[in-house]
């Protein structure tokens, strides 16, 4: 399971998503599907996220299934980027359609 913060045009969102990597195609046409044309994305401690979120993290992880491979956490940009130092944050990976 991966968790990451993606900075979109309207602001951050916290996603759970069980692709392998935060810039895999399937992943990515999905995001585009849903109008996320352009992103960049940070992979977080997943252990951190569930720590951070705790009950909330385990009903949206629990409704994860093998045909749904992304759920969002967390959609209030403002939550999402006071709840983690810049220093937590992975590697950047960059999407642009």
């Amino acid at each position: 399971m991966k968790a990451g913060i993606f900075f979109t045009g309207s602001g951050p969102i916290l996603l759970l998503t069980s692709y392998e990597a935060l810039n895999a195609p399937r992943l990515v046409e999905k995001l585009i599907a849903k109008g996320i044309k352009k992103y960049i994305a940070f992979e977080i401690s997943e252990r951190k996220v569930k720590d951070r979120y705790g009950l909330h993290y385990n009903v949206v992880l629990g409704d994860l299934g093998q045909s749904d491979d992304l759920r969002v956490l967390d959609y209030d940009g403002h939550h999402v980027f006071n709840n983690f130092s810049l220093q937590e944050l992975g590697e950047p990976v960059y999407f642009e359609q």
